[in-house]
């Protein structure tokens, strides 16, 4: 019996929230500073957030550690796959919530629950298993969901005059105090569709060079 495939989802928008920043998916350019608004509401995440807000009026380059579960959840990519995802969700879904890059992974900022949902959907479509049009494992990497219990490390507020190459910064930065967020389904329907991206390039192998070419014109 062939099991049921996810419809893709519908991408509805809460109302009374606002959606972040537009992200630029050709060169992955946007406003990278957080404004007073995205502050607060990740300095929410905390146990103390006048003290996270009071640390970032002194130090607005300081990354900061915040807990997940509350405020938001976070699903870690490897920043190559997380910009095929990202794609897909900026050209045809809803567009993201807050997305950073943080020691060569993106953090796509997920609805609260998303981490403890996420992982069954991923394991329903067999990811990573190689089976179908999901592609084969080394090609779909496994992707890491942050939520109650967990925290991350978030990039500074602004980004540096001079950050250094590979460093962490804001590709969509939070500009709300109530910002949308994707949740599983959205997540599980841009991963699978970035994962079609990776098969239909790894089934195409490197052209041989010394490979005789027919001229089928004069065929009869």
């Amino acid at each position: 019996m062939p099991r049921a495939r996810h419809p893709r989802p519908r991408f509805p928008q809460p109302s009374g929230t606002g959606r972040s920043r537009a992200v630029n998916v050709c060169s992955m350019s946007s406003t990278r500073t957080v404004t007073s608004d995205g502050a607060a509401w990740l300095a929410s995440a905390g146990t103390y957030p006048r003290s996270t807000l009071a640390l970032w009026a002194e130090r607005p380059d300081a990354p900061v550690v915040l807990p997940c579960g509350t405020a938001f959840d976070v699903v870690s990519v490897p920043a190559i796959f997380g910009r095929r995802m990202l794609d897909r969700l900026w050209v045809e879904g809803p567009g993201s919530g807050p997305v950073a890059v943080f020691r060569g992974r993106m953090l796509l900022f997920a609805a609260p629950g998303t981490a403890q949902r996420l992982p069954s959907l991923l394991t329903w479509e067999e990811w990573g298993s190689g089976d179908g049009e999901r592609g084969r494992a080394e090609d779909v990497p496994p992707l890491l969901c942050h939520g109650a219990g967990d925290a991350v490390t978030v990039p500074a507020l602004a980004l540096a005059e001079s950050p250094a190459p590979g460093g962490s910064h804001w590709l969509v930065a939070p500009d709300t105090r109530h910002p949308w967020l994707p949740g599983p389904e959205v997540l599980l329907w841009a991963a699978v569709r970035a994962a079609r991206t990776v098969v239909r390039i790894s089934i195409f192998p490197p052209a041989d060079q010394d490979a005789k070419v027919y001229d089928v014109s004069r065929r009869r």
